[in-house]
């Protein structure tokens, strides 16, 4: 299972037994009987290369299962009461692996250093619940709270967007920014069909502002760049607006607030320790997260300056775990 899902996972037979560091000769031969005792072909054979059969496509689930389940039993034998290592199966909307997903993992990852992640980003919340189904993921992240009778959904936060616009306009903007205010705005947003783009044109239409927009670009991660060039605006998550803040990016509260939900899913029964401990890790950032904000604003900051101040003290908090132990370190050391 192990040597066919790395011919998946890496496309092909060569980069599958380099990565695996085994003679690609025996990874070819180990893959030749799994299909021979399923009685089935995995792959079509193309010319010198390998495209996925049927039979194939669906065994990448349970395949994963398998691995998940069998690394499980093995670390509890080796490390009783503690996560030893594994592998953590994630499915997520693609515009949640920015945030918050990607502090929960590197958190975690620094914890729990032998642990290894796989995530696999939809456009769909619908997708993403099917990759928890069928057992190619283990845990998915979505922005629904639409019930899900075979699935365990859990809530875990309201996830706040905001305006970026370009520094030096500061002065153009009151704080917060009525949603009516935006009607002739331009703004730079993510490709089509995404879950993020899509709320975000509802939430405007639903407040009476056709969203105007100048700039679609496919690579979300180029839409703050172009935004502190001076391109347009964007409505994002409040915790990915914080970097266009310290870069001098003006960023403001919307009014009404703009929020969606943050939901976890998984399937009813077992979930392995690491992912259980994940998740346990996880809500424990976020409550820390959420905690330090509410603080600063007991204490007369606003929603971004709040969240602004624990960004930079998180930060920080990261600088010095990192001085003091990190596996991130030239191999000579």
């Amino acid at each position: 299972m192990e040597y066919f899902l790395a011919v998946v996972d890496h496309g092909g037979v060569n980069r599958a037994a380099a990565a695996l560091r085994v003679a690609q000769p025996s990874l070819s031969q180990a893959v030749r009987k799994l299909e021979k005792d399923l009685g089935t072909e995995l792959f079509h054979r193309v010319g010198r290369g390998l495209v996925l059969a049927p039979a194939g496509e669906a065994l990448i689930g349970p395949a994963r299962m398998i691995l998940r389940e069998s690394e499980a039993a093995a670390n509890a034998v080796r490390t009783v009461g503690q996560v030893g290592g594994g592998r953590i199966d994630i499915a997520t909307l693609s515009d949640m692996s920015m945030d918050p997903l990607s502090v929960w993992v590197a958190k975690f990852r620094a914890q729990f250093p032998d642990v290894r992640f796989h995530i696999e980003e939809r456009d769909d919340a619908v997708e993403v619940a099917n990759l928890v189904r069928s057992g190619a993921c283990e845990i998915g992240f979505v922005a629904s709270e639409a019930p899900m009778d075979d699935l365990i959904t859990e809530h875990l936060t309201d996830q706040k967007f905001v305006l970026v616009c370009p520094p030096g306009t500061d002065s153009y903007w009151p704080d917060p920014v009525p949603i009516e205010a935006l009607a002739r705005v331009p703004f730079v947003m993510g490709g089509h069909g995404t879950a993020t783009r899509e709320y975000i044109e509802n939430s405007l239409r639903e407040h009476g502002v056709e969203p105007r927009i100048v700039m679609e670009v496919p690579q979300r991660g180029a839409v703050l760049p172009i935004v502190l060039s001076g391109g347009g605006a964007a409505v994002i998550p409040l915790r990915i607006a914080l970097d266009a803040r310290h870069r001098g990016g003006t960023v403001r509260e919307l009014s009404p607030t703009l929020a969606r939900p943050l939901v976890a899913l998984y399937r009813k029964g077992r979930v392995t320790r690491a992912t259980t401990e994940f998740l346990t890790s996880s809500k424990r950032s976020l409550q820390e997260w959420l905690d330090a904000i509410s603080g600063h604003m007991e204490r007369g900051h606003s929603l971004v300056e709040s969240a602004s101040l624990a960004s930079l003290a998180a930060d920080h908090r990261v600088r010095e775990r990192h001085r003091a132990e990190t596996d991130v370190v030239p191999f000579d050391q």
